[in-house]
């Protein structure tokens, strides 16, 4: 059953017209005032022991009707509440005996008609607690969301964050006031968003990034699926294909070894239900058959059962088990969905490294905290850093911290900020968390490495010492965090760079087009496709601008498609044998850079700045008149 009870001013309905399961009825319509209106949708599962449904919801609806101090209630069926809704049968006398229940009980009930199309008119009061939902079973009624979060916030002894001197070893408390005097603003959004302490916004309501995916044809929502996910163009599939690869090479450098697992899992396997069960109610779940089954939100319940059923000895350790989860899958709240940075179905790179103990975990966490690192110096996307960990784990290795924070100060220049939990309430002991900071001055978080101390037990992976069985320390990676966030922040630090007065762009080597080709006449055009061609044979993205439009529109049109390399073939290029070209990065916003260059001088170029990272060719048509338009 899921419920969502709303603290109303006054509820009105009529009923409109008959579907072909309405009940029979005289109350076609209907208003109560001073009530609380409880839309509702009967499910499949309630079907099993529809009689505790009925009481569990009752006992819900009533101890919200107590808080809030109501004897009026409204019983609205609901059924776009849910995607599994129960038999038309069961789902009346559901309704039926919530409504009976509630009587029996001294409350003052209008119950609306089930299978009629209604139209209604409600006004919710507003306040904290004028909005809430419920997902009711036979066994409990259970609250959804952020108000579980709420609570056991308000029963918990509160984390306690730091700004901490890698140098000199000292912590500040940070509080509402201090805090927002950070001069580092990274650091000081992190604190900020952590701490929940509201930050303004600069005046806008979308992020620039959300403009950008549509106006450079790189993706965009797809209506027909469900909100936040998306469909992906061909140019915005080469720069993901391009980040997935470069994550792929940087992993099996590091001695990871890709593997694949399904993105389906049976939460009827305990070790599964367990860990998913950690993770809240942000999941896609669902019944097939008799099986209750659920959408993977990372890689980690495929690698955990392939490394269970593994014969793992000491000197196989570290070991690493890489996968690019494509999809994974998080039912984010709609309200929090935003573009890239917040959605449903995202693109996870995801490593785990099963380590000896503690020692060895924490040798290869250093690892792979400056392997993370270096992705953010690789993509030009500066990171600002949190260190999470309980204060026990803190306390006895405080010398190790101190080494990592003071070697990252050394290079980087920036201090850290430090989360200290008063107890271990996650799998992991400690963690790192990486992230961009956008236009609004708020971070998206990125990589990630965690310290997991009891994931190997619950799934029974074992390294075999002998005769003794030991459970492993299991790290969590992912280097660059998901890629849709790593593209988001490209697009973020693109735009800012553009209120700074420089041209918006992406690195070279990810840029879906290096080069473009434009003739000036139809005179130059022989001149100018060989030019593109011998480009394209040279592995270098390109493509020939042949459409009928003027020359000075071509380069604006250039300039909007964020080409880094724009070559402009006239009289003079082609009787020197030398290329003009307009060179982005080097350009400021209305005053373009020209260099001249001869083609081979500009592929060494594009291979030097492309040096060490991946390539994959350009998939659309060479002539631009050919490319069709997506947006």
């Amino acid at each position: 059953m899921k419920v969502l009870l709303i603290h109303s001013d006054y509820l009105e309905f009529e009923a409109k017209q008959k579907t072909k399961i309405a009940e029979d009825t005289d109350i076609l319509n209907g208003k109560m005032d001073e009530c609380l209106t409880a839309f509702m949708a009967v499910e499949k599962e309630d079907e099993e022991n529809p009689e505790n449904v009925i009481k569990n919801t009752v006992d819900e609806i009533v101890k919200t009707a107590e808080n809030l101090k109501v004897k009026n209630i409204v019983v609205y069926p609901y059924a776009h509440l849910s995607s599994e809704l129960s038999s038309p049968k069961v789902a009346k006398d559901v309704l039926k005996g919530i409504e009976e229940y509630l009587k029996e009980r001294d409350y003052n009930v209008l119950r609306a008609p089930f299978g009629w199309y209604k139209a209604f008119k409600i006004s919710c009061k507003g306040h904290p607690l004028s909005e809430l939902s419920r997902k009711i079973t036979a066994d409990k009624g259970e609250k959804e969301g952020k108000e579980i979060e709420k609570e056991e916030a308000k029963n918990e002894e509160k984390s306690k964050f730091y700004l901490l001197n890698g140098e000199t070893k000292e912590l500040i408390e940070l509080n509402e006031k201090n805090v927002k005097k950070l001069d580092d603003e990274g650091l000081k959004a992190i604190a900020m968003h952590e701490m929940g302490i509201k930050h303004e916004k600069k005046g806008e309501t979308e992020p620039p990034h959300v403009k950008y995916i549509r106006e450079k044809e790189i993706c965009d929502y797809e209506p027909s699926s469900d909100a936040g996910h998306f469909r992906w163009y061909p140019k915005g599939k080469l720069i993901r294909d391009l980040l997935e690869d470069y994550v792929y090479n940087m992993v099996v450098e590091n001695n990871g070894m890709p593997v694949e697992t399904p993105v389906m899992y049976d939460l009827g396997n305990k070790a599964i239900r367990e860990h998913a069960d950690k993770f809240g109610e942000r999941q896609y779940r669902f019944k097939q058959g008799n099986k209750e089954l659920m959408l993977r939100f990372a890689a980690c319940f495929g690698q955990f059962m392939m490394k269970k059923d593994m014969y793992i000895l000491p000197k196989h350790l570290p070991l690493k088990l890489y996968e690019l989860s494509t999809y994974s899958f998080r039912y984010e709240q709609r309200g929090e969905l935003v573009g890239l940075k917040r959605l449903r179905a995202f693109t996870m790179p995801d490593m785990h490294t099963v380590c000896y103990d503690i020692k060895q975990a924490m040798e290869e966490f250093e690892n792979q905290f400056w392997m993370c690192l270096k992705t953010g110096d690789d993509l030009n996307t500066p990171y600002s850093i949190i260190f999470r960990y309980t204060k026990d784990f803190f306390d006895e290795n405080k010398e190790w911290f101190f080494k990592i924070a003071k070697e990252y100060k050394e290079k980087y220049g920036k201090d850290v900020i430090l989360e200290l939990l008063p107890k271990r309430k996650h799998y992991w002991v400690g963690k790192v968390d990486m992230a961009v900071i956008d236009s609004f001055g708020r971070p998206i978080e990125n990589p990630t490495v965690q310290i997991d101390v009891e994931s190997a037990k619950r799934f029974n992976i074992v390294v075999h010492d002998g005769n003794e069985k030991i459970y492993p320390i299991i790290l969590h990676c992912s280097p660059t965090g998901s890629v849709e966030r790593v593209l988001c922040g490209l697009l973020e630090k693109a735009s800012m760079d553009a209120e700074a007065g420089a041209p918006p762009m992406l690195p070279v080597w990810l840029s879906p087009i290096q080069v473009r080709v434009i003739p000036v006449s139809d005179a130059h055009n022989d001149y100018a496709l060989n030019i593109a061609k011998k480009l394209r044979e040279n592995n270098i993205r390109v493509d020939y601008d042949d459409r009928e439009e003027s020359v000075g529109k071509k380069i604006r049109n250039a300039g909007k498609d964020w080409i880094p390399y724009v070559v402009v073939i006239g009289d003079e290029e082609v009787k020197n044998n030398i290329l003009t070209i307009t060179v982005r990065e080097k350009s400021a916003l209305k005053k373009p850079v020209k260099e001249k260059m001869t083609v081979d001088e500009l592929i060494e170029r594009i291979k030097e700045e492309s040096k060490g990272f991946p390539y994959r060719p350009l998939s659309l048509p060479l002539y631009c008149s050919l490319q069709p338009i997506f947006r």
